[in-house]
């Protein structure tokens, strides 16, 4: 039996045929069709290498890229199954995609990146004429001064803005009962697996466009699963970097202890240049203050097909909430990875995960509180800009109701503005039980139990029907315990069920993405997961 064959074999052995799309397209057993047509796309699928190459050899130009995504967009996004994941088109996108060519022509490649075409998540400030919101009205028409050093960083490396993707409003830290991928400003994301299910939340737009091919690469941001979720339902890598890999500088935020920006792509190779690009220390966000002194690592050198081999992986098992019918994907991952060189602990649980939840609560309320009231102060330079704290969101949101909170409410809000200032013992006490649970009794000392290099587990189950009267209907997921412990998390396609995308994580110990990457190359090479997105009405 082939490599192929034996991985195939593993992932399905035991699981009823209609967990997975059948080989030739069509619809599995107990999915609606038909799909919603999709015209024929030149880019669909199209990794970062593959555009290099066809700019190199002349059969594209960044215009030429940037002009079929922007037609993308239109007919997909705006029309069609009308995804909605892009909340707002650069208008100066082309004009960014000629000065990428006439610098090619000249002879000048600024890296990987260079021509790539790029959608960043509406909170993450861009200097230009896009706006910056968070999906808040409260927001709308107003700009940031200047880029966010994420969205700098990319510019420095070529790529191309192309626009701004949706996602849940203040990045899901508004309401205990939210729908994710909805906000006041952009409407409702949809899923492109199935456009009546959620595309998890904060980053569903980012999630939802790169698995429709609006663009190469997305960016996402996590607190707490918002890289993870929406790149796991559809179908993604997505990555979510140690904290202080990457600047929050120019970030809308929560928590200042938890936030990071990350790559949401298509393939490993691709989210390895993205986060190879946006990393380092900047003397703006103190928690980047490690990268001052830590060589960047090569991410591109990690991608090596045998990257598992020799690996020793934990399997996390209990703590997340899952479903006994994910058991059989997760014997299918596991089988893959042992074949791929892998030597497996299972299981390999992490302690304390169900008593991380109360602490982090308390955390994020007070950083947001503070956090957002030094971002808002950022913005005070607009023409009568009158949002300066969170008091005054709360009352924009009271006196714009019909349009702000047709759905759900602003309980998290009006619970944070309660809360007093980051020197409160309250907040104190709960921080540092946060970092003694995920760490030193979580992560950390799982890890060391067993000499573990990474510890596995399924990401998220499969997407959920929406539900705006009555909010999320989350699946189970894995992603507390590196948000909170501020470690890296990365997941990986792992298979389908019932037609739906679910992810296979990977997370470890601070700065260990290389790692993670490495394993993960290892396991996308082995097993070829992915699979395009069919625009079904529903499932």
């Amino acid at each position: 039996m082939d490599r192929r064959v034996f991985l195939h074999s593993a992932l399905t052995a035991g699981v009823a045929v209609q967990l997975a799309p059948r080989e030739d397209g069509a619809p599995a057993v107990g999915l609606s069709s038909p799909k919603t047509p999709s015209p024929p796309f030149e880019l669909e699928e199209a990794t970062v290498a593959a555009l290099q190459q066809g700019m190199t050899s002349g059969r594209w130009t960044a215009r030429s890229i940037t002009e079929a995504y922007l037609a993308r967009i239109e007919a997909m996004d705006h029309q069609g199954p009308a995804i909605n994941s892009v909340i707002e088109v650069n208008p100066d996108a082309l004009a960014i995609a000629d000065r990428m060519d006439q610098e090619r022509k000249a002879g000048k490649t600024r890296g990987p990146l260079h021509g790539i075409p790029v959608l960043v998540k509406d909170n993450l400030d861009t200097g230009d004429r896009m706006m910056t919101t968070a999906g808040s009205l409260a927001l709308a028409g107003s700009s940031a001064p200047r880029d966010s050093t994420v969205v700098a960083r990319l510019r420095e490396a070529g790529a191309v803005l192309l626009g701004k993707t949706n996602l849940s409003e203040w990045a899901n830290f508004r309401s205990t009962r939210s729908t994710s991928g909805w906000s006041g400003r952009g409407g409702l994301t949809k899923n492109p697996y199935a456009l009546n299910r959620n595309a998890c939340g904060s980053s569903s737009g980012s999630g939802s466009a790169a698995a429709a091919n609006f663009a190469a690469i997305t960016i996402g941001t996590e607190t707490d699963g918002s890289i993870t979720c929406p790149s796991s339902i559809a179908g993604l890598v997505g990555i979510k970097p140690t904290v202080g890999l990457v600047s929050r500088t120019g970030i809308i935020p929560i928590s200042a202890t938890q936030d990071t920006a990350g790559p949401m792509c298509r393939t490993v190779a691709d989210a390895a240049a993205v986060l190879a690009a946006i990393q380092g220390f900047d003397a703006s966000d103190a928690a980047t203050t490690p990268m001052r002194t830590r060589p960047a690592p090569d991410y591109l050198a990690e991608l090596r097909p045998d990257g598992l081999k020799g690996a020793r992986l934990g399997v996390a098992r209990k703590g997340f909430g899952q479903r006994g019918h994910l058991e059989p994907l997760l014997a299918g991952a596991i089988a893959a990875l042992k074949h791929l060189g892998a030597e497996i602990v299972d299981p390999a649980d992490i302690p304390n995960v169900e008593k991380l939840g109360d602490p982090e609560g308390v955390v994020l309320d007070y950083e947001f509180k503070a956090g957002i009231a030094a971002y808002l102060a950022t913005r005070r330079g607009g023409p009568a800009f009158p949002m300066k704290t969170l008091a005054d969101l709360i009352a924009f949101n009271s006196a714009n109701r019909e349009k702000e909170m047709p759905w759900f409410g602003q309980e998290i809000f009006e619970r944070c503005e309660k809360r007093g200032p980051l020197t409160t013992p309250e907040y104190l006490k709960a921080r540092a039980e946060c970092r003694r649970l995920s760490r030193q009794l979580g992560i950390d000392a799982i890890m060391a139990r067993h000499r573990l290099d990474a510890i596995v587990a399924i990401t998220e189950g499969p997407a959920w029907v929406t539900d705006l009267v009555t909010g999320d209907h989350f699946t189970g997921d894995d992603t507390t315990p590196a948000a909170v412990a501020g470690y890296p998390h990365l997941t990986v396609p792992a298979g389908m069920v019932h037609g739906l995308p679910v992810g296979l994580s990977f997370f470890g110990r601070a700065w260990s993405e290389g790692a993670l990457i490495r394993y993960g190359y290892g396991f996308e090479q082995g097993t070829r997961h992915r699979r395009p997105p069919q625009f079904l009405p529903a499932i």
